[in-house]
């Protein structure tokens, strides 16, 4: 009964969408009919109301919609589509103060005297108006009405103009800021979670492990790895589509003939291009380089972007008055001023201790106060002249609306699919299909480019990503990324959105095309630009590093990088470090046997030792690698034999799985129907079909190869002897350089314990005069400072001695305080008289040393990765590795 269930929902929602249904009240209703309709089935001929679900009942399908309805409203961990009004606003806001009209009219005028030209210009601003709107229709219908007629007016073969628009209007999903992109990473994020307990769920079966290790997570994404990683495949579209157009405009003339500009190309004609060119291009470059930067997050970069389109619609809507640019100006000079002051000083309240810092303070404010008049004078602008303020803002609450109405609708659809049992039907369908991740891989991919046809980008988006996309980003055998696999998706949508004859962009552009171009030319037009779709996608799926090496490379080089000791890191920093070895090996064992020469005796006994037996490890760390490496090789030739083995069995055992579940289906239902005791020839059915489901299952595990468990057993020795070697590895080389790390620190210290040892003798008259409380806290501020000093943990004990010795009893005994403080005091001379020496005698070779082992030996202790680190990390990672020979 639940597959009828789930074949009324299903059928529910394709009637209702065909009807021409709003999708916002198709998608929820749907739902809602089909679990009333099974809740009231179960109720009177069960007498259960969740006798019809495969999981749970009404009552969980009506408490998953409300943690949803939480989830996208309430969630503080959620705040991706904040995005989604600040972007909808920008590119809203841009139409219709007519800035995209200029730019096309700008372009054409720059480019058309060059054949093909003005198709060039059509791609080039329909690539801006992507980056700064994201909206497919707005995009489709602007560029049609404007560049359609004056490229029919200038000779250009309608299959071409017509291609062209289309295929440019839908960069727009594409190219960031995109809202497919936004609406992807938001139930990306979701998919991911769930893939990752399916990830652990399958470790564990495998391994009988409960906890897996965190390299082999599955790897999350947000809407700034989205646009980052969509940044590439977007421009090298961009340039395909260009180069496309100049080749058919130069082999077949007549296509595209040159389109002579009556006007000259003066000064008055190149302002004319900087004005309509180099704001546009400046919104770009602050709205996705903050975001690349990683200055700004994705809400504020659209925050940013929305406040942009406002002052450029400010000085368009008065073009032609003399005052036009003036609000403009006002906002750029502040930006600057604030920008000029940010970077040379502290610009912040509580930091202010002197009066030059006041006087920044106060030109700061002033430069918020103009930046604030500036937008205000913008917006006020917007607000008078054509209403257009309003009509922006409304639009925008329209869009906004229909996207979160239907993400609430589709949460509760997709409840309802779970709840039938849809998602472990589509996970059964698509793992028991020959040829693994790839075949799974491209059916949802054509059923994704089918869909595109019928159904908005949303839809797709918040329908089918969170059934499928947790199935795909849980395979180890191919440990796809979750930035790639939605690129992928959003690439795919496009190419759907252009393809006849149902395709969104022809749609658009049939409405605002005149008579004389016919819908066969449109069709015609576009299949060219479908191929070159279809080949990028072909291009990114075979090249994941064209959509992961951004994001990857943001990542890793930022402030916030994660450190070098990260798991996930280790296998790319090994082989760089392997490489380092093979190259100037040589160098650093010179560099290691010049540092074992060194005169130690100045250095205390401990660290004597520390040092030299780290000394040892570094020599050791060669072998180690080696080791490591030849047990990695010996893995990857058992490897070869023992794959195609582990796919058979794992096939074979995900099939017993599938039988196991349909077992205890059956089993369940045939014990309702026994006590029920009403219908003896169901019953028998299903007996019957039991029977025949253990025969199969003890088939299934007799053609488990006989050799299974030993092959299993042989090869995880393997594995964990490439795991003991590689941990041996990582502890010789945190071995080696930790003693020098902390030598290289201990030396450095003579100063630092030089400034404090006033602050030290400065104790003893805080003992005998300050109060309780000053003592106390002067103390801390003293100990505090010794603490960030390496090695000098005897002083701040001896200070913590005097400390306790005053305050921490009724009766406080300031001679046992005094002395103390005084053993501290020669504690401090001490250490600064044998660590002068030692610097002296020291600090210019370990320095030396520690520079020629940094990257490589010690490159697991340092704080983040060095940049050229960092970028092979980048290049090492941005691939998909498998994984699944751990499993």
């Amino acid at each position: 009964m639940e597959i009828f269930f789930l074949i009324m929902l299903i059928v529910l929602m394709a009637g209702t969408l065909a009807s021409g249904f709003p999708v916002a009240f198709s998608l929820p209703g749907s739902a809602i009919i089909t679990v009333c309709v099974a809740a009231l089935a179960g109720y009177f001929i069960e007498g259960n109301p969740d006798a019809y679900f495969a999981q749970g009942g009404a009552s969980n399908w009506l408490s998953a919609g409300v943690t949803n309805f939480r989830g996208v409203y309430w969630d503080v961990n959620r705040d991706t589509l904040i995005a989604i009004p600040l972007f909808v606003f920008m590119g809203i806001m841009l139409q219709r103060s007519k800035i995209a009209e200029d730019l096309l009219i700008t372009m054409a005028q720059l480019f058309g005297p060059v054949r093909g030209g003005l198709g060039i210009s059509v791609v080039f601003v329909g690539a801006l108006l992507a980056a700064t709107t994201g909206i497919l229709g707005a995009t489709v219908v602007a560029m049609g009405m404007i560049s359609l007629p004056a490229m029919m007016r200038n000779n250009y073969h309608n299959w071409l103009s017509t291609g062209t628009i289309a295929a440019s209007g839908t960069l727009g999903q594409i190219i960031p800021p995109s809202i497919v992109l936004i609406i992807l990473a938001d139930q990306l994020s979701n998919a991911v979670d769930q893939a990752g307990a399916l990830r652990t769920a399958a470790y564990k079966a495998a391994t009988g492990e409960f906890s897996m290790p965190s390299e082999f997570s599955v790897t999350s994404t947000s809407a700034g790895d989205m646009f980052m990683g969509a940044m590439v495949p977007g421009l090298v579209l961009v340039a395909v589509y260009m180069l496309f157009i100049l080749i058919v405009a130069f082999i077949k003339r007549d296509v595209a003939p040159p389109v002579p500009f009556s006007g000259s190309y003066d000064r008055k004609f190149a302002v004319n291009v900087l004005v309509a060119l180099l704001p546009p291009l400046a919104l770009i470059f602050v709205v996705l380089g903050s975001i690349i930067a990683g200055i700004a997050t994705v809400n504020q970069a659209g925050a940013v972007g929305a406040v942009g389109a406002t002052v450029m619609a400010g000085y368009r809507l008065y073009e032609g008055h003399r005052r036009a640019f003036w609000p403009a100006a006002l906002t750029c000079a502040a930006v600057i001023v604030i920008m000029v002051l940010t970077s040379l000083y502290t610009v912040n309240v509580k930091a202010i201790e002197s009066v030059q810092d006041e006087i920044v303070m106060g030109f700061a404010i002033l430069a918020v106060i103009a930046f604030l008049a500036g937008v205000i004078w913008s917006g006020s602008r917007t607000m008078r002249v054509g209403n257009t303020m309003q009509g922006v803002l409304m639009e925008t609450a329209k869009t906004t609306s229909l996207v979160f109405i239907i993400l609430l609708g589709a949460a509760m659809l997709t409840a309802a699919f779970r709840g039938f049992g849809g998602e472990e039907m589509v996970r059964e369908f698509l793992t028991g299909l020959p040829g693994g991740f790839w075949t799974q891989f491209i059916i949802v991919m054509a059923v994704i480019f089918f869909l595109g046809f019928f159904l908005d980008f949303i839809e797709i988006a918040v329908v089918v990503v969170p059934i499928v996309t947790p199935i795909l980003l849980a395979d180890p055998s191919a440990n796809v990324s979750a930035v790639w696999l939605g690129v992928m998706i959003g690439l795919n949508m496009q190419t759907s959105f252009l393809t006849p004859p149902f395709g969104f962009a022809l749609f658009y552009l049939r409405g605002v095309a005149p008579p004389a171009v016919k819908t066969i030319q449109m069709y015609k037009g576009v299949v060219p630009f479908i191929s070159l779709q279809l080949l990028a996608l072909v291009i990114v799926g075979l090249n994941p590093s064209l959509v992961n090496y951004l994001p990857t490379r943001v990542s890793l080089t930022s402030e916030t990088a994660p450190p070098p000791a990260n798991p996930r890191l280790q296998t790319c920093i090994q082989e760089y470090v392997w490489e380092e070895f093979q190259s100037r090996g040589d160098a650093i064992k010179m560099a290691i046997a010049d540092a074992q020469k060194w005169d130690l005796s100045t250095l205390p006994a401990d660290l004597q030792t520390n040092v030299q037996k780290g000394l040892e490890l570094a020599t050791g760390s060669f072998d180690a690698l080696q080791t490591a490496r030849a047990a990695s090789d010996a893995k990857d030739a058992a490897a070869v034999a023992y794959k195609p083995l582990l796919d058979q069995v794992r096939d074979i055992q995900d099939d017993m799985a599938d039988h196991k579940r349909e077992l205890d289906d059956k089993k369940q239902t045939l014990g309702r129907l026994k006590r029920n005791g009403d219908d003896p020839k169901l019953e028998e059915r299903l007996a019957a079909r039991i029977a025949v489901l253990e025969e199969e299952s003890k088939a299934l595990k007799a053609s488990i190869p006989s050799d299974w468990a030993d092959t299993r057993k042989v090869f995880t020795k393997y594995l964990s002897e490439e795991k003991r070697a590689y941990g041996q590895y990582r502890r010789t080389v945190d071995g080696a350089y930790e003693p020098i790390k902390e030598l290289l620190e201990t030396l450095k210290g003579a100063e630092d314990l030089a400034k404090i040892r006033q602050d030290v003798a400065d104790l003893e008259s805080v003992i005998q005069n300050a109060s309780h409380a000053e003592l106390d806290s002067q103390f801390k501020t003293v100990e505090s400072e010794i603490g960030t000093v390496t090695g000098a943990g005897d002083i701040r004990n001896a200070l913590s001695d005097a400390r306790r010795a005053i305050t921490s009893s009724n009766t406080p005994d300031k001679e046992a305080a005094l002395q103390s403080q005084a053993k501290a005091l020669a504690l401090v001379d001490s250490e600064i008289a044998w660590r002068t020496k030692a610097s002296d005698a020291l600090l210019t070779q370990v320095q030396t040393y520690e520079r020629a082992i940094h990257d490589t030996i010690g490159v697991r202790q340092l704080d983040r990765l060095p940049h050229n680190v960092a970028l092979y990390v980048t290049s090492c990672t941005a691939g998909h590795t498998d994984i699944s020979l751990y499993f």
